[in-house]
């Protein structure tokens, strides 16, 4: 699977994401200071709520955009048969008969891109799951613990 593809449909989902919150912080901006949203007594707080709500959404915008140059300046590399999971590994691991493939980011964890017919998560090393997959190599098998609930998992291919 082509991880320049990838990386590209990454950066253009994070931009998508970026314009949202950006969108998001402008309306809050505009509701926390409109004529409207000035307290009327010492209990009114909406005028706050907005600003919160707009530092908020600014603050999500510039992570997005800092996720952005980190994809843009990512030195991709190319995995040997026999490498251990690292950041820009493409993971295919089966989990209860099923085949999942997560794609090893530096940021935007639980952004879901589809290339070539296939739905990749970005996942960061630092996540639950990135922790469990670092490391380790093609064939190896590994318990995922979600709530309760235990699923065995094997890695199919590492690249």
């Amino acid at each position: 699977m082509n991880k320049s593809a990838i990386i590209a449909a990454i950066i253009d989902e994070l931009k998508i994401k970026a314009g949202h919150h950006l969108s998001a912080a402008r309306a809050a901006h505009a509701e926390a200071t409109h004529e409207e949203s000035i307290a009327e007594d010492k209990y009114d707080t909406r005028g706050l709520e907005a600003g919160y709500l707009a530092v908020g959404q600014a603050r999500m915008m510039d992570e997005a955009a800092d996720a952005i140059r980190a994809y843009a300046m990512l030195f991709v590399k190319k995995f040997a048969a026999g490498d251990p999971v690292d950041l820009t590994a493409l993971v295919e691991f089966s989990v209860n008969k099923t085949s999942e493939i997560v794609f090893i980011g530096p940021a935007g964890g639980g952004i879901e891109v589809e290339v070539e017919g296939r739905t990749i998560m970005v996942i960061t090393p630092e996540s639950p799951l990135g922790r469990l997959l670092m490391g380790r190599k093609k064939g190896e098998r590994f318990t995922r613990k979600i709530g309760p609930f235990e699923d065995k998992c094997r890695i199919v291919s590492v690249s």
